[in-house]
């Protein structure tokens, strides 16, 4: 096991024949230690691996729309010694029921807290567990119905770094969080009731990576192969830390690429221009970007390798057309057939 479990709980927040919420409390915390370890393996890792996820902090009176500051305290508290695991997700039952409530959409599910060491940092695991019903075949070849935590598509959790917090309490990203299919006010009301306010944009900050990557190596003296190395270099690093779930750093980047003679990246990243923090979260389908270039619209769809444009991809931006050399054989066969057929 990668994760050591500390402790872990989970409440049921049910809805009645006439729409009322409520919230089943356990009192006490799970007692089967490796199906727990075995279950928070299973999301640390596939949590981790997520991509597109938000990042905030614990919102303060100074914040737009003044963040509910109960999960905030509770957790502090528990924290602290003064307050029992048992009491303190009890404690957060029952504010997210009392923020469930406010709306019309939801059935509630099963609320998942979960206490866990990786490496050496301490994280608070919170979500919204959905239940699916499944059919087993008995030994007698009968069939029986039962239900199952669906844990292969949770769209309502977070992960606070509770080292992160505590070290850094000005951080703007020691809460993480997964963003809704429409983005991120589908899960509105699941930050609310913790307390959570959005801090860092990932995917602003790695597009600021990209300009200044790309900056840096227009401004250099390196051929167009060495560019290209350097584009690779970055996403191959960036790609790393996205998948350990380790933050971009700057510095450790800017020291990849002197080790490969490209010195003075950092200071010429940390430029006004970019604004980018020393760390933050990788996006992976903003990273595409320095390998790829790929677009849609009016019915046309492109995608393409970096290192072909100028060779086998020719962009004229004056009249507005490319063109590919060496069209790919399995295109090439349709716009043949379409051709032969009298378009």
């Amino acid at each position: 096991m990668s994760i050591h479990v500390e402790q872990a709980i989970i409440h049921a927040i049910s809805q009645d024949g006439e729409g009322q919420l409520s919230c089943r409390l356990r009192p006490q915390p799970l007692l089967n230690s490796q199906a727990v370890e075995a279950m928070l393996e299973e999301l640390h890792q596939s949590y981790t691996t997520k991509a597109g996820k938000g990042f905030g902090h614990f919102g303060t009176h100074g914040d737009d729309g003044e963040a509910n500051p109960q999960f905030k305290d509770a957790l502090t508290e528990y924290r602290a010694g003064e307050l029992g695991f048992v009491e303190f997700s009890a404690s957060a039952g029952k504010l997210l029921q009392a923020e469930l409530a406010k709306y019309d959409f939801s059935q509630g599910g099963f609320l998942l807290l979960a206490c866990y060491t990786h490496m050496t940092s301490d994280y608070l695991f919170v979500a919204l567990l959905n239940a699916k019903s499944s059919m087993t075949v008995l030994d007698d070849m009968e069939l029986s119905q039962n239900t199952h935590l669906d844990l292969t598509n949770i769209q309502l959790a977070a992960r606070i770094d509770l080292t992160e917090w505590q070290a850094e309490p000005d951080s703007l990203k020691y809460i993480s969080f997964i963003r809704g299919r429409a983005g991120r006010k589908v899960a509105d009301f699941f930050l609310d009731f913790m307390g959570c306010v959005e801090g860092v944009n990932p995917k602003a900050q790695n597009k600021q990576l990209m300009n200044a990557v790309e900056d840096f190596v227009a401004s250099s003296e390196l051929t167009k192969d060495e560019r290209q190395q350097c584009r690779e270099k970055v996403f191959e690093y960036c790609v790393d830390r996205c998948d350990t779930g380790s933050d971009i750093q700057l510095k450790d980047l800017a020291d990849e690429l002197a080790d490969s003679g490209m010195d003075s990246f950092y200071d010429f990243a940390r430029g006004d221009e970019y604004q980018l923090e020393d760390e933050f979260p990788g996006d992976k389908s903003t990273l595409r970007q320095l390998k790829k270039f790929s677009g849609t619209g009016g019915g046309v769809s492109l995608s393409f390798d970096g290192q072909h444009l100028g060779e086998r991809v020719i962009y004229d931006p004056i009249s507005n057309s490319i063109l590919i050399k060496g069209v790919p054989a399995n295109l090439k066969d349709q716009l043949d057939r379409r051709l032969k057929g009298g378009q």
